[in-house]
């Protein structure tokens, strides 16, 4: 049987301009995988907890204190709870609070000659780790366009040197879930 694969659409949601990528992946997999494609193809660094609400269901890694209700990540299959058209949101970092909005926008039979998973294309920068979630990270862009803006030493230096807003390498994403996912 042909291997199915999802084209999905991942969107940071609160952040101005918005940071999206569109990502292919097997629909055989499972949402601990989604989660380690939406990390590399967004530019996070999977040092937070996380969570899928599909449905009105939690998915993410069980807690061993019972203190948060999710469905166990591993045990469900993306083609299992979505198909094309569906809709379901990503939470990363409960602190910053960091939401992705996904959309199933096709659905497709593998090409052979192609390798999975990939990212086709996106727009801007992942934000820093730790920024604050989508209203720090409006702070620190405006901070680090206006040289005249009190925090613009500060920021400039707490970010990563080379880090642009603007830029985006899906090229370098699809290596990195290549690689890890």
């Amino acid at each position: 049987m042909p291997r199915q694969i999802f084209q999905l659409k991942v969107s940071l949601a609160g952040v101005r301009p918005t940071v999206w990528r569109r990502v292919r992946v097997p629909g055989g997999y499972t949402l601990d995988r989604l989660h380690r494609v939406v990390q590399h193809a967004m530019g996070w660094r999977d040092c937070h907890l996380h969570s899928f609400e599909i449905d009105g269901c939690q998915y993410g890694e069980p807690d061993p204190d019972g203190d948060l209700a999710f469905r166990d990540e591993l045990d469900v299959r993306l083609d299992e709870v979505l198909g094309k058209g569906g809709r379901f949101r990503y939470t990363y970092d409960f602190g910053d609070w960091w939401e992705h909005d996904l959309v199933v926008e096709d659905s497709c039979t593998a090409d052979p000659d192609e390798r999975y998973p990939s990212c086709l294309e996106g727009e801007r920068a992942c934000p820093p780790e730790n920024v604050g979630g989508p209203s720090g990270y409006a702070v620190l862009l405006a901070a680090l366009a206006d040289p005249a803006h009190p925090e613009h030493e500060a920021m400039r230096d707490w970010v990563a040197d080379g880090f642009d807003p603007d830029s985006f390498d899906a090229a370098r994403a699809t290596t990195l879930l290549r690689r890890f996912c």
